[in-house]
């Protein structure tokens, strides 16, 4: 008996790679090392061939200094903002219900849908010289365009769903046994969403600040259109990298991306701990 069934696990073992499985694996590794693998290597190899302490000097200058910063602000108050906006708008979306609650949930979708060059053409349209909102902001003393606070309202609006949709799919799946258990033994609302619905989001709320993160950091289109990529002023990481191009500034290019690709790596290996984390929890 024991040798029949090693001898049926060996067939399945076999029966799975059969030519087709294997096939699809090859195309597979193919494609990722074509789009994935190979230009981040080439990208190390360039930016190496160029000499550690020549990387070293183009970011220690102050406007590679300051983009850097800018992009970190940006991605701070990405995430700070999404941390509170992706938690409460998840609530309304999942615990409510109202007229209109599908069609915001549509809503939620559209910085993936539009492109962020068209995303910082239509804050222009609005802010900038002659736009519909531009008396008020005047009159307020408040300037957006080719500026730092529109290139934050850029980049909250291309970062909205990523901390948002991970809590929805959470609190779907969990739904409100707990929270109702909690009530019913006197708790409040803030009592029950601190000591339970909180913490069963958490990783899912991890998960999503990573991904606003990184989505922030890797913004170009929208920030370079609204913000102008004026130098010391709303240079981000990207956009100098860019300028830097034209430039022929290739130490200070390849050294800015080099960071970036390496920021973006970090982000990753946290997404996929907390990946595995959620899955251990569930």
């Amino acid at each position: 008996m024991v040798e029949a069934r090693s001898h049926l696990g060996e067939a399945r073992t076999q029966s799975r790679w059969t030519a087709a499985p294997v096939l699809l694996l090859a195309l597979t590794l193919a494609y990722l090392g074509v789009i994935i693998v190979l230009p981040l290597g080439a990208l190390v190899v360039r930016a190496m061939s160029l000499g550690f302490g020549n990387l070293l000097t183009a970011m220690r200058n102050a406007n590679a200094v300051h983009a850097l910063q800018v992009s970190l602000s940006l991605a701070a108050i990405a995430v700070a903002v999404n941390c509170v906006v992706g938690v409460a708008g998840a609530l309304v979306l999942v615990r409510h219900r109202f007229v209109g609650r599908r069609a915001l949930d549509a809503i939620v979708e559209l910085p993936l849908a539009i492109s962020p060059v068209a995303i910082g053409l239509t804050f222009l349209l609005l802010f900038g010289r002659g736009g519909w909102l531009a008396p008020g902001l005047a009159s307020l003393g408040v300037k957006l365009p080719f500026a730092f606070p529109g290139m934050v309202l850029a980049t909250l609006f291309v970062t909205l769903p990523y901390t948002l949709r991970e809590v929805v799919y959470v609190l779907r799946e969990i739904g409100t046994t707990e929270e109702e258990v909690a009530a019913t033994l006197g708790a409040s609302p803030i009592q029950t969403f601190v000591r339970v619905t909180l913490p069963n989001v958490r990783h899912a709320l991890g998960y999503g600040v990573l991904l606003t993160a990184a989505r922030a950091l890797g913004e170009f289109g929208a920030v370079l259109v609204i913000g102008g990529d004026i130098t010391e002023s709303t240079q981000t990481a990207t956009t100098y990298i860019y300028a830097a191009i034209e430039e022929r500034n290739a130490a200070g290019a390849y050294g800015m991306a080099l960071v970036l690709a390496a920021t973006s790596v970090g982000l990753l290996i946290g997404i996929d701990w907390l990946g595995h984390r959620r899955r251990g929890a569930a």
